[in-house]
């Protein structure tokens, strides 16, 4: 009895790790996929009121935790990726990786 006991524990605790795990896959992908409609005008808005400007470039759903991100290319050429909450709030912006540096010191990737 106690070994069919131990069996059903370790295949118990086993399904909850497996679910746990997938729950954590599933929670940090991304989705990758355009905004659309009214979801990318309104992310639009907000985006380009952060950045006093410029041209959207891309914009995604679900990206680096953000629920929405909006990619706008300065006057300059930097461009500067928006990371927007639920509620089309800026919750984060960063300089992309492969736009130039605007020279602006905080987020410009520079080691000053």
């Amino acid at each position: 009895m106690r070994t069919k006991t131990k069996a059903l524990a370790a295949t118990a605790a086993a399904l909850v790790l497996a679910g746990g795990a997938a729950t954590v896959s599933v929670a940090t992908s991304s989705d990758d996929r355009p905004l659309e409609g009214s979801d990318l005008d309104r992310a639009t808005a907000a985006a380009l009121q952060h950045t006093g400007g410029g041209t959207v470039v891309d914009s995604e759903v679900g990206d680096g935790g953000a629920v929405y991100e909006v990619e706008v290319e300065l006057d300059d050429g930097t461009v500067v990726e928006v990371q927007l909450d639920g509620d089309f709030k800026v919750s984060g912006s960063n300089v992309d990786d492969d736009g130039r540096e605007n020279g602006s010191g905080d987020e410009s990737g520079r080691d000053d």
